[in-house]
């Protein structure tokens, strides 16, 4: 799409901030408003807008494309979006562990455990570990607060959530990056731990590394959105 405007600013408008293309407010996809929750969030869109050239590239614009998700799905859709967050509560990657290589095995360990000890700790969520790709039945108290801890994300910050939870295949790291525990290159460093040590082994893949990119820029990218998003921002 070519580009179609010159001035890009943000204004308040009922509890929210607006973003105007020549004086005109941004709709989403589904012709809703964008009206975001924070003048730092609205800034950040602003700049987005500015950086494009000749032609719109949406690719390029991650916090829009976070906000208009929120807006026309995440609001709409709520509950639907918590359950597919939720889910990973029963097939969290950071629960299936190899029971061989010894050195992997206490990688996994020495790396993957703290974040579930974390969970547990701060929101009293004991997930079951085993060893191998069978699934297994976690306690559905675990789930009831996995789910009560993941209800209390506002919707923007949901969107967010769901992001790195579905990029990362981990509630636990979802959460865990959420809430300030560790930062984008932890829990990168964590979702991809296995290939890692694969290529250790065997020298880089380049479609690997290709998609481990593609990952990290996706979980700065969500990071970005809930930090941004978070009241008083």
């Amino acid at each position: 799409m070519k580009r179609f405007y010159e001035e890009v600013k943000t204004i308040a408008e009922g509890d929210g901030w607006a973003v105007l293309l020549d004086g005109k407010s941004i709709k989403t996809p589904a012709k809703q408003v964008l009206l975001l929750p924070t003048i730092s969030l609205a800034e950040k869109v602003v700049q987005e807008w500015q950086e494009q050239g000749d032609e719109i590239v949406p690719l390029s614009m991650p916090l829009t494309r976070y906000a208009n998700a929120t807006i026309d799905r995440t609001r709409t859709m709520r509950d639907d979006v918590i359950e597919q967050i939720c889910a990973f509560g029963q097939s969290d990657m950071l629960c299936y562990r190899v029971d061989r290589p010894a050195d992997l095995v206490e990688r996994q360990l020495t790396e993957w455990q703290p974040v579930l000890d974390w969970l547990s700790v701060s929101r009293d969520i004991n997930l079951s570990i085993t060893a191998g790709i069978i699934q297994i039945d976690q306690d559905p108290l675990a789930l009831e607060r996995v789910k009560r801890a993941v209800s209390v994300f506002d919707d923007f910050q949901l969107t967010g959530l769901h992001a790195v939870t579905t990029s990362c295949g981990s509630i636990a790291l979802g959460l865990a990056i959420a809430e300030g525990h560790i930062d984008c290159a932890e829990t990168l460093e964590l979702a991809t731990l296995e290939e890692h040590h694969q290529m250790g082994l065997w020298g880089e893949d380049p479609e690997t590394m290709r998609r481990h990119d593609e990952l990290r820029q996706e979980i700065f990218n969500a990071n970005q959105f809930m930090t941004l998003a978070m009241p008083g921002s």
